[in-house]
């Protein structure tokens, strides 16, 4: 299903999209599948997947430490598509990753292959909209969204060029710093949310720092399309890595509260 349509479908059911993140390759290809496909099952509605890159600047130490286990058991950009390729079908995937690998691989050739691998979207956290038209061109050729990040310090000059040239959904960025998990959420998010919101017709998701339920219902009570959460799913993956059935038990759990609060 595209991400268009499962919006779309979420919205006439008043449901918000649950969009956990993980790093393929952590800890290992193999698991990696078998992440994904239990967080599918546990009820998220879209995925992000991670690319690793040695220099992630835009996460906190809990996905960086998912990227250092994803390099070293092996992870490369071909071995990333083969297992999103093998997972793929079920609900939309995002691609995220920094702009050195995208570069690297040849942003045509990546583009094409998301394409191939039943990806739908692309987000690049170090890619300034301002650089971004050849990647936005390649994206576009192969039918790609092409996602970005909305911060709160983003000018208004700025965010009309981001509204002007994304697609998929806008990724509003919940709080200044890199990713990880918070118990609290920046305060000026209401205000962020709804003068987005009033800007676009695409979807508006919120990122960084979300790990609870009451953060999801709270995301929902502001006007959010969408929640994405990464390092409190990297965390259950990280504590039970040498333990492979109650890492796959415990994210279930995780994810099956998540979701229900995305209903409320």
């Amino acid at each position: 299903m595209s991400l268009n349509k499962t919006f779309q479908n979420l919205k006439e059911k008043n449901e918000m999209a649950l969009m956990p993140y993980v790093c393929v390759g952590d800890p290992d290809g193999e698991t990696s599948a078998e992440i994904i496909n239990a967080i599918i099952d546990a009820g998220a509605d879209v995925m992000e997947l991670g690319l690793p890159f040695s220099d992630p600047i835009a996460d906190g130490p809990t996905i960086q430490a998912a990227s250092e286990r994803s390099l070293k058991s092996g992870m490369n950009t071909d071995r990333y598509f083969k297992v999103c390729k093998k997972v793929s079908g079920r609900i939309p995937f995002i691609s995220m990753t920094y702009y050195n690998p995208i570069l690297q691989y040849g942003l045509e050739r990546f583009a094409q292959s998301c394409k191939e691998s039943g990806i739908s979207g692309i987000i690049v956290p170090d890619l300034p909209v301002e650089e971004s038209g050849p990647l936005h061109d390649a994206c576009k050729k192969s039918g790609i969204d092409l996602i970005f990040l909305v911060a709160p310090t983003t000018t208004e000059t700025r965010m009309k060029k981001i509204l002007k040239d994304a697609s998929g959904f806008i990724y509003l960025v919940s709080l200044l710093g890199v990713t990880g998990a918070r118990k609290n959420l920046g305060g000026s998010l209401d205000s962020l949310v709804k003068k987005t919101n009033a800007k676009t017709k695409l979807p508006v998701c919120v990122g960084f720092g979300i790990s609870k339920p009451e953060h999801i219902k709270n995301m929902k009570g502001i006007g959010a399309d969408g929640a994405i959460v990464g390092s409190a799913v990297i965390d259950v993956i990280a504590k039970n890595k040498d333990n492979r059935g109650k890492m796959l038990e415990e994210l279930s759990m995780f994810i099956g509260k998540l979701k229900s609060a995305t209903k409320d």
